[in-house]
């Protein structure tokens, strides 16, 4: 038996039936219609492709637009991302002595620099955008809260974000302690409980639940306060701040 694979050209092979036209007048190809016209007209196709042709010579000018915007935006894009590169990189360079300052607890230079170097504000503010403008943020906000320029704090760490939700949970709360100094005991309260409920875990949210609850009191809101310690009392019984927020529901009892 032969081994020759059975195909459409093989010699007895089934060829393609061919539709019976419906006026018995009509020329038997006329009713038969090819799969691809193109790819079995070569006339068609000549004529597609001078189609094209003349369409591009029509719309030349409008395509070579497009075609410079869009080189225009991938070149705008690289160009945009090298310079954020050089930019987090000065920035950085240029607040590494005032991380130093305020790790010396040398809060004034750390935050408006030696004369020589830049201070924290100053790299905030000309390389906003950056990493480490963000970070400078973070570290003038808490130099101005030791300080007690409790409205600058909140500025600051306002303007701050981060992925990393334990620094960001701690912006939150720090924030709070701002709006607390600042004799605003609900926005600070508020601010509690966004530091707690983000990303709320047993380690860090209770403290922060529990000073929403003193914050809350301190606002004269006795119910608010009493929820926020059946909060911890709830669903975190074993953490230490457990004991104070027994403590202080009972205080408001009475």
């Amino acid at each position: 038996m032969s081994k020759i694979p059975y195909t459409g050209k093989t010699p007895g092979a089934r060829q393609p039936v061919r539709p019976v036209s419906t006026d018995p007048l009509a020329p038997a190809e006329e009713s038969y219609v090819t799969e691809n016209p193109l790819l079995e007209d070569p006339d068609a196709l000549a004529a597609r492709l001078a189609e094209s042709e003349d369409f591009v010579r029509r719309n030349r000018n409008v395509l070579l637009g497009i075609l410079v915007v869009v080189v225009a935006a991938i070149a705008g894009a690289f160009g945009y991302n090298y310079w954020r590169t050089e930019q987090n990189t000065q920035a950085q360079n240029a607040m590494f002595k005032a991380v130093d300052y305020w790790e010396a607890d040398s809060l004034g230079k750390a935050t408006k620099g030696d004369g020589k170097y830049p201070g924290l504000a100053k790299v905030a503010t000309e390389y906003s955008g950056t990493k480490a403008g963000n970070l400078a943020e973070f570290y003038a906000g808490v130099a101005a809260l030791k300080q007690g320029k409790f409205q600058d704090a909140y500025n600051y760490l306002d303007k701050f974000s981060s992925d990393d939700y334990l620094v960001q949970s701690r912006a939150y709360s720090l924030m709070g302690d701002a709006k607390l100094e600042l004799n605003q005991p609900k926005d600070a309260a508020d601010l509690y409980a966004k530091a707690a409920d983000h990303n709320a875990n047993e380690y860090f949210s209770p403290g922060y639940v529990l000073k929403q609850g003193i914050a809350l009191e301190a606002a004269k809101d006795n119910v608010g306060a009493t929820k926020a310690y059946d909060r911890i009392l709830t669903d975190y019984p074993a953490a230490q701040e457990a004991a104070e927020a027994r403590q202080r529901k009972a205080g408001l009892a009475q």
